[in-house]
């Protein structure tokens, strides 16, 4: 069957045919960015694996709904019980409010997936919005007697949770394993075990971002937000759980133990991780100080970078490798899925320009059928793609007159390129890119012209004045009305 959809399950080791909770509807969550700092290509590969997991599920005939989470508190920066919260210390760094970089960031973060044509989720949640939530899975695992309270802080007793399920089951870690190379940890004597975890984390004095708790003031750990949304929004078992592999342990192992203490069973049933995205053989990332940014891709504006790549380049290099498998950064591969992008949108339009024939001498159910066998198996996109390159040479030799297709056949080709290249694959033509572009950019200048409305009313001439020499320079007449601001192009 083509809507037959095996995914690898993490969890068991092996691909397993999706069979959903509810027929006719998938529930799928992903960890989403902790919004701290620019989104680099490590954030493009999650959001851009699960938007092409998210539109297959819609195409075959799921009705889905896609949480992705927005982690806006809680995720220290040395990513255990102790340090700074990661948006704070921003915060302090820029002498901002930590919800002014949440949503300086967020911005930032939902800007670049626009430009990679990234379906926005169904939901998105964010950790500050669920405290009640997050405190409420707290009790239910304090109740349950998986947690105990420490100094105002409360902790996920690993070892006794151990007891009783296999911690360690997605990550293939062994409690022994893990209890003798750990060690007791400079203060953390609040704690059991060096092996346990904040579930609750009590505020020091001068932590900005606190919420009142029957424990006193503090803030959720890093892993209860995930449990707490997720099963708010899709119940307290769901289908599918995605994110990166370096989220593997702790992080979803964590989810894991929480869900399974809080409510006795668990809560995902299938676990999805797509792999990381490499520079020279090592991860590429904020900590490692190796990361690109997505909008100095868009621009150029970086050393590694011989040219400025468009966001519907990177989107393809991520494609062409599966989910599963590394992805090593250079600047060659993407002038590979460059060209090899362009080829395919050319095809595209010589499709159009075809005539059909009274008789098929080409093999487009066949074709077809290679393409959704790809997509099945575990998401194979560069499978997929790779089918679709043997197309082109179909599409080239109908072209060229050395082959012919039947209407119907014809008309089933340019459904299969429209469906894979531009809805499932979510790539756009140039002009498209292009149209989104100005979209945007009018839109700036409108905003421009709004301020300088509100300069002048405030009688703030000056910054009037400014705004329209300022753009007068970049090649814009502002014309005052009665109405208001108008421009064009000089």
């Amino acid at each position: 069957m083509e809507n037959q959809l095996q995914i690898y399950n993490t969890l068991s080791r092996k691909k397993e045919v999706f069979e959903p909770l509810h027929p006719g509807k998938a529930g799928l969550y992903v960890c989403g960015p902790t919004v701290y700092s620019k989104a680099h290509l490590g954030h493009a590969r999650p959001a851009v694996t699960y938007d092409l997991l998210f539109r297959y599920l819609k195409h075959i005939g799921y009705k889905v709904r896609y949480v992705r989470n927005i982690t806006d508190v809680g995720h220290l920066v040395n990513d255990a019980d102790e340090g700074e919260d990661k948006i704070a210390k921003r915060a302090r760094l820029e002498e901002l409010e930590p919800m002014e970089i949440v949503q300086i960031y967020t911005n930032d973060y939902h800007k670049n997936m626009q430009q990679l044509n990234v379906l926005p989720p169904s939901i998105e949640p964010r950790a500050t919005g669920h405290i009640i939530e997050q405190i409420e899975t707290v009790e239910k695992i304090l109740a349950a007697g998986y947690a105990y309270e420490s100094n105002g802080s409360v902790y996920f007793d690993v070892e006794k949770y151990a007891k009783d399920y296999p911690y360690g089951e997605l990550s293939g870690r062994k409690i022994e394993d893990l209890q003798a190379n750990t060690r007791q940890l400079d203060g953390q004597d609040e704690k059991r075990s060096s092996l346990d975890f904040a579930i609750w984390k009590k505020a020091a004095p001068e932590h900005i971002m606190r919420w009142p708790s029957k424990w006193g003031d503090g803030f959720p750990g890093w892993h209860v937000e995930c449990t707490a949304m997720s099963c708010k929004y899709l119940g307290e078992t769901f289908d599918i759980h995605g994110g990166g592999m370096d989220l593997t342990f702790p992080h979803h192992e964590a989810e894991i133990a929480q869900a399974k203490a809080a409510n006795g069973h668990d809560a995902v049933r299938y676990w999805m991780h797509n792999n990381m995205v490499t520079l020279n053989g090592q991860k590429m990332g904020k900590s490692l100080g190796n990361a690109i940014s997505l909008d100095d891709f868009f621009e150029g504006n970086h050393p590694l970078l011989e040219k400025a790549y468009k966001p519907m380049t990177i989107r393809f290099f991520m494609l062409m490798a599966h989910y599963r498998s590394t992805l090593d950064f250079s600047n060659e591969a993407l002038q590979a899925a460059e060209k090899g992008m362009e080829r395919l949108l050319k095809a595209v339009e010589t499709l159009d320009k075809l005539e059909s024939s009274a008789t098929s001498t080409v093999q487009v159910a066949e074709l077809k059928s290679k393409c959704y066998q790809a997509m099945n198996d575990d998401l194979n996109s560069p499978i997929a793609i790779a089918h679709l390159f043997d197309g082109v040479k179909m599409i080239n030799s109908l072209a060229d007159g050395k082959a012919s297709i039947s209407a119907d056949d014809l008309k089933e080709l340019k459904t299969l390129y429209s469906t894979f290249l531009f809805d499932l694959f979510g790539l756009q033509q140039p002009e498209q890119q292009d149209n989104a572009n100005t979209e945007a950019y009018e839109h700036a200048i409108d905003l421009l012209l709004q301020l300088r409305q509100e300069a002048k009313a405030n009688k703030d001439w000056g910054t009037a004045d400014k705004i329209r020499d300022e753009l007068s320079k970049l090649g814009f007449v502002v014309k005052d009305t009665k109405d208001g601001s108008s421009w064009e192009l000089k």
